[in-house]
């Protein structure tokens, strides 16, 4: 098999076969892992793309590149930053009925409408964090990324990624009791109290 490097430096020459077999390559699974980020395949579909597109640019500017996969999926990684970002993304995601996978499947209108409406206040309290706790705790609670999984993404340290995810964690349960006009439901403070009894207390945080 032809290696990444080689692929590469041939689609920096100009090679369009070349530029087809990383597309076949790394299509599938780029889109499997945006796909899982964001529960959105439209949307991972762009942000791949996106993906290939700034790879062309990329080499055209530089030539070769020796570690093609981890650039792929730090670059889309930080593309699913940006749309967590947005205001778009804030709004489609408040817009939905999705909840979490462990609650009542057919819930009662009334807590379909609490839990959605817990779904925006969580949205919007987590945009209040330090940016890097945005990013540990959206990748922890919304997507189910493990620890060590975004240690290596965010290129940290565990153990600091399991500071900011405590910290944001305790941060977001205190917004949260503060609001006034949302009280904070059931299944937010179970969720916010699973991920705290995982994240150690001692040692390596602050």
């Amino acid at each position: 098999m032809i290696s990444d490097s080689l692929l590469a430096e041939r689609m920096a020459a100009g090679d369009q076969e070349a530029f087809e077999l990383l597309v076949t390559r790394y299509h599938g699974p780029l889109l499997s892992y945006v796909t899982s980020q964001l529960r959105d395949r439209g949307k991972a579909e762009d942000i791949v793309q996106e993906t290939f597109i700034r790879l062309i640019r990329h080499l055209k500017r530089h030539g070769g590149m020796e570690q093609l996969r981890p650039w792929l999926y730090k670059v889309a990684l930080n593309l699913c930053r940006d749309y967590w970002r947005s205001a778009s993304y804030r709004s489609e995601y408040a817009g939905t009925d999705t909840i979490p996978e462990d609650v009542d499947p057919a819930p009662r209108a009334e807590e379909l409408i609490e839990r959605q409406e817990a779904v925006e206040q969580l949205v919007e309290s987590i945009t209040q964090l330090p940016e890097v706790q945005q990013d540990v705790v959206r990748m922890r609670f919304f997507h189910d990324l493990k620890l060590q999984e975004i240690a290596e993404l965010l290129e940290l340290p565990l153990s600091s990624v399991k500071s900011h995810l405590y910290g944001g964690l305790r941060k977001l349960k205190r917004a949260l009791a503060r609001s006034a006009d949302h009280p904070v439901s059931d299944w937010e403070v179970q969720k916010i109290r699973k991920e705290e009894s995982e994240v150690p207390t001692h040692g390596t945080l602050h």
